[in-house]
C-alpha cells in the first residue's frame, strides 16, 4: 500500500472507526455510501489533511470527488502537493 493511502486508512481506523484491526474496507469503498464516515467525520479528515500534508483545504475542495474514499483522498492530496512544487 502506498504511504499516503496507508496513513489515511490508519487515521480513519484509529480515530473514526476505533478499530484495533486496521481499516476493514477496500481503499476505493465510498465513505458515505458504505457508512464509513459521516459529514462530521469529513471535517475531521479535512483537519487531518491540513495538519499532515501542509496545505489548506479550500471549501470548494470538500466534495465527494476528493473526500469519498481513501483512494480519492490520496489522489487529492497528491494533486495538491504537486501544485506546491
Amino acid at each position: 500500500m502506498d504511504p499516503v493511502e496507508e496513513k489515511i486508512s490508519r487515521y480513519i481506523a484509529d480515530n473514526i472507526l476505533f478499530s484495533k484491526h486496521g481499516y476493514p474496507h477496500p481503499l476505493d469503498a465510498s465513505f458515505l455510501e458504505n457508512g464509513i464516515i459521516d459529514s462530521m467525520n469529513v471535517l475531521e479528515l479535512v483537519m487531518f489533511v491540513e495538519e499532515n500534508y501542509g496545505f489548506k483545504v479550500a471549501d470548494e475542495d470538500i466534495v465527494p470527488d476528493n473526500f469519498d474514499s481513501v483512494t480519492l483522498l490520496a489522489q487529492f492530496i497528491r494533486r495538491k502537493q504537486a501544485l506546491k512544487v
